[in-house]
C-alpha cells in the first residue's frame, strides 16, 4: 500500500478501497486494523483519532489482509461471544456461527445450569471459555490433540482469568483411552472437523489459512462424529446435553448417528437458516 494519506481518516478511505477485492466488509476491517495499529478500540479510532497522523505500521497490516491473510491472523486476536481471544495459524479462527452452540446450551440448560462442561477439540479455547463466562459457577475441561493449539488455549485461559475453573489438556479421541478419568459432564460442546474430501462448499481462504487437522474428517466429513457421538453415553451426566457444530448438509446424517447411539437429536439453524448445529440428549432426558 503506497502511502498518500497522512491522517487516520484518509488512510482509512485508502485502505477500504484497497481491501474491497479481499472482503465484503472492507471499511469495517480497515477500522479494525487501524485500531490494532493504534493500540486502541475501534470506537476510539472513530471518535478521537480521525485527524491524527496515520501510524507507520498501518500500511503493512493492510497489505497482509489484501493478500488474503485472515483478519484475525493479521491482528493476532478475534472476538467470540464477547471475549477477546488470541489466535494463531495453529488454531481454527472462531467464527460467529459457532456462537450458536452457546445459545443452544443456554436455552436447554436454563433451568439447571451446568456444573461441569467439556469442550472436545478446544482449539483456541473459545467454546469452553465462552461457556465459563456464561456460567461462572461451572468448571470445565478442554481437550486438544495439537500441542501448538493447546498452548494457545492455555494462554487464553490465563488471559480470561479462569485457571481455577478450567483445565486445558492434551487429548485425542482417535486414540483408545482418551476418556479415561474425564468423568461425566452436564454439557459437552464440540466443533469437530466436519469437511469431507473435496467438499465444494469449502471456501478457498479457509482451506488456505486454517489448520487442516481442524477441518477435514474423511470422505464424507463424518468420521469424528462417528467417534464422539457414541462416546456421549459415557460422557453425559443424567440430564446432560451436548451441542455439536455441523456442516450445512449434515443434519440428517449426524442426527442418524445420534439416534443409532440411543440419543435424541435436534437440528438447529444459523441466522442464514442453514443447518448449523445438532443438540443431543439421553432418551430419558427432557427436551427443554
Amino acid at each position: 500500500m503506497s502511502r498518500v494519506a497522512d491522517t487516520v481518516a484518509a488512510a482509512l478511505r485508502q485502505a477500504a478501497a484497497l481491501l474491497a477485492s479481499a472482503t465484503d466488509a472492507a471499511r469495517l476491517e480497515a477500522e479494525w486494523l487501524m485500531a490494532h495499529a493504534l493500540g486502541c478500540s475501534r470506537s476510539d479510532v472513530l471518535l478521537r483519532h480521525m485527524a491524527d497522523p496515520a501510524p507507520a505500521t498501518f500500511d503493512a497490516l493492510v497489505a497482509r489482509r489484501a493478500r488474503g491473510e485472515p483478519l484475525a491472523h493479521v491482528t493476532g486476536e478475534t472476538e467470540f461471544y464477547g471475549l477477546t481471544l488470541r489466535v494463531t495459524p495453529d488454531v481454527l479462527v472462531p467464527r460467529s456461527d459457532t456462537e450458536l452452540l452457546i445459545d443452544i446450551a443456554r436455552e436447554k440448560l436454563a433451568s439447571r445450569p451446568p456444573r461441569r462442561i467439556l469442550d472436545c477439540g478446544t482449539g483456541s479455547g473459545a467454546l469452553l471459555l465462552a461457556a465459563l463466562s456464561v456460567w461462572p459457577q461451572a468448571e470445565g475441561v478442554g481437550i486438544e490433540r495439537s500441542p501448538a493449539a493447546l498452548a494457545v488455549a492455555r494462554g487464553n485461559m490465563a488471559a480470561q482469568k479462569v485457571p481455577n475453573r478450567a483445565r486445558m489438556m492434551a487429548g485425542d479421541w482417535t486414540r483408545s483411552g482418551w476418556m479415561d478419568d474425564l468423568g461425566r459432564f452436564d454439557l459437552v460442546l464440540a466443533n469437530p472437523p466436519y469437511v469431507g474430501t473435496g467438499d465444494p462448499d469449502l471456501a478457498a481462504d479457509v482451506a488456505a489459512s486454517d489448520p487442516h487437522g481442524a477441518l477435514f474428517a474423511g470422505k464424507d466429513g463424518l468420521d469424528d462424529y462417528r467417534i464422539l457421538i457414541p462416546a456421549l453415553s459415557q460422557l453425559l451426566a443424567p440430564g446432560g446435553w451436548a451441542a455439536f457444530e455441523i456442516g450445512s448438509r449434515q443434519g440428517e446424517a449426524v442426527s442418524g448417528i445420534a439416534e443409532a447411539a440411543g440419543l435424541r437429536a435436534e437440528v438447529h439453524q444459523d441466522l442464514a437458516h442453514r443447518p448449523r448445529a445438532v443438540s443431543m440428549w439421553h432418551e430419558s432426558g427432557d427436551a427443554g
